[in-house]
Order: C-alpha cells, then structure tokens, then sequence
C-alpha cells in the first residue's frame, strides 16, 4: 500500500516495484543514487542555461568573419537549439522522476533530494552569469 503522509523507515519503494529497499544498505545507497540524481539534474540545467546564453551570443562578442558569414552562423545556432532541445528533454525527464521519488513520501529521499537539489546548486548554478538569463522550466524541482 502507498503511503499517503511523510514517514520514516527504511522500507521504501522508489519510482519501479523492483526498486525496493529492505535493508539499511539498500537504503543509504538509494538515497546516495537520489543525492547524484539531484546533482546531475542542475549540472544539465546549467549547461543548458550555457548553452542558451552561447546561443544568444552573450558569451563571446560577434566577430568580423561571424558576419561576413551569416549562413554558417546560422547552421551553429540550428545545431545549439537541437543541443538545447535534447538537453530541455533530458533535464525535465530526470526532474519529474525526481518529483515521482519524492512522492514516495519517505522523508530520508526527500531530504536526499533536497540537500542534492542544493549541493548542484551551489556548485553549478550560484556563479551569476546566468542568473540574468530567464530560463524556462517545465519542472517544479529548477
């Protein structure tokens, strides 16, 4: 049976039946994979906010042969939004999985995923250089 309300113990299922943890081991390990999870998921979002901000040409100031050459320009920028597209993908594909462990309602994940949430963000996402930049997220974990 599903939980409803936050609990705390080491019995907890994760996202697939087979994803079961029944000892502490399991749980710690479940809840390091959680921690890496969150970390990697603000590590894409900040090479995808790099990536919009190369593509923008905010990174490097246009140079005299970028302009006497606009149409391979704009094969670059073509092959930046797919980049940035795959990316938008597989960050929001990681996010909502993270969202679908933490309604597991265990509070051990959720807290794992929390302090990963922050940890990538401290490391990743803190510089300000892309804090200008409005990013659009269709996940409630960015």
């Amino acid at each position: 049976m599903m939980h409803m309300t936050f609990y705390w113990s080491k019995n907890v299922t994760l996202l697939i039946d087979s994803w079961r943890t029944d000892s502490w081991l399991s749980y710690v390990l479940s809840l390091v994979a959680c921690i890496v999870a969150s970390v990697f998921y603000q590590y894409l979002e900040n090479r995808r906010i790099r990536l919009k901000l190369l593509a923008a040409g905010k990174s490097s100031p246009a140079t005299t042969a970028e302009i006497q050459v606009p149409l391979l320009r704009r094969k670059v920028i073509g092959g930046v939004r797919v980049g940035g597209a795959v990316l938008f993908g597989l960050s929001s594909a990681i996010g909502y999985l993270l969202m679908l462990a933490v309604m597991s309602f265990n509070g051990g994940v959720f807290v794992a995923i929390v302090v990963g949430l922050a940890f990538g963000h401290f490391v990743f996402r803190s510089e300000g250089e892309e804090g200008s930049l409005v990013v659009d997220s269709s996940c409630a974990c960015a």
